[in-house]
């Protein structure tokens, strides 16, 4: 099905090829072991090199395999919101199924690419699921034509870390200024599993909701999730990520870095430690660069004596004295300022597509411009 994606991708136009290499494709797929690649509704391609990997349309995925069905619509409840409700009543449900068999360990990322051409909404449904000491990085983009100038993303993602197991997730969205997007999403930790989750939207866009939640159910298990924002001029992003601390041993981490060139941002946190020897930490860093709003709502809650959480927020300018600091010792003003706002932004994501390092790099170039 190689060929398949190559064929589509011929008929996109220069500019949609080039907003859907900066969230991650590979359609030569040199850096990627399996891929799945939707437009609107059509299931484009979804082949897997992977051994120990399956990566399934999720109707081929319930078809082939009756305990799959365990596992759809439980992290995510089909009634949590009309959102996820308008997903459920879909007759024809796409979206991706991965399993990651026992003890598979894989080196190079997954890529599941989700692409709004025509159609008013896209609606997705996935589903990952890696057993006991398996290991895998899923590199989800998301996008929008360049001549799309309406529409809507519906997207619900469960995840599923078994005993021992890692999974990374890295999201990246690539929209325009007339497009909302509603992920909805939770995970569930199983006893020494590792999540980590990064996200990425620096690009501009109607609206994106979304909150998504992990559970850590086993002892030792561990989340972290990651962010990277902007929100530019028309812009609303009403986001952030929860985790509860639901056995002994667990932690988690939820860092944010969030920039306003004109847009809302509303940075939401949440950590519940409900057992003992547990721990948690909430971060939030917002700059506003130009006239823009940053709400940062970091809450920890604790039921029980033996959890330790924290949480720091911070929103503000660049001091003038650091830019002058820097100044002194023969930078340009516009330089040092990308330098600082660089070091602001250094949120370590493992695996993070070149191309798209690169785009993260010249958008803090041109910072001082507003993007």
């Amino acid at each position: 099905m190689q060929t398949d994606i190559i064929t589509d991708m011929e008929h996109l136009s220069e500019k949609d090829r080039e907003r859907l290499a900066l969230t991650g494709l590979e359609v030569e797929m040199r850096n990627r072991c399996g891929s799945f690649f939707q437009i609107d509704q059509k299931v484009i391609q979804t082949t897997c090199m992977a051994e120990g990997v399956e990566m399934l349309p999720i109707k081929a995925a319930l078809e082939k395999y009756d305990w799959v069905e365990d596992y759809y619509w439980k992290a995510v409840p089909r009634d949590k919101d009309k959102y996820t409700r308008y997903v459920a009543d879909q007759e024809n449900p796409q979206g991706l199924v991965v399993i990651a068999h026992p003890g598979t360990k894989i080196e190079m990322p997954l890529q599941a690419c989700l692409f709004l051409r025509e159609g008013p909404v896209q609606h997705v449904h996935n589903i990952f699921i890696a057993h006991e000491d398996s290991e895998i990085h899923i590199i989800s983009g998301c996008a929008s034509s360049w001549q799309k100038e309406h529409g809507a993303h519906l997207g619900v993602t469960e995840i599923y870390v078994g005993k021992g197991a890692k999974v990374t997730s890295t999201m990246i969205h690539n929209w325009n200024r007339g497009i909302a997007v509603f992920p909805r999403s939770a995970t569930i930790v199983e006893e020494g599993g590792t999540f980590l989750s990064n996200y990425v939207c620096m690009q501009p866009v109607r609206k994106i909701n979304m909150y998504p939640t992990a559970s850590l159910v086993g002892e030792n298990a561990v989340a972290r999730f990651s962010s990277i924002v902007v929100a530019t001029p028309g812009s609303t992003l009403d986001l952030g990520s929860r985790a509860i601390l639901g056995a002994e041993h667990t932690s988690a981490e939820l860092v944010t870095r969030a920039i306003t060139t004109g847009g809302t941002i509303i940075s939401r946190g949440h950590i519940r430690g409900a057992k003992d020897n547990t721990r948690g930490h909430i971060e939030c860093r917002g700059l506003i660069l130009k006239d823009g709003i940053i709400h940062a709502i970091p809450e920890i809650e604790g039921t029980i004596t033996g959890t330790e959480l924290s949480h720091e927020a911070a929103v503000g300018k660049i001091a003038r004295q650091e830019i002058e600091y820097l100044m002194a010792r023969g930078l340009s003003e516009e330089v040092a300022t990308a330098t600082i706002i660089r070091g602001f932004l250094d949120v370590k994501i493992n695996g993070l597509p070149p191309v798209l390092q690169a785009q993260i790099d010249a958008a803090i170039d041109k910072a001082e411009s507003g993007f």
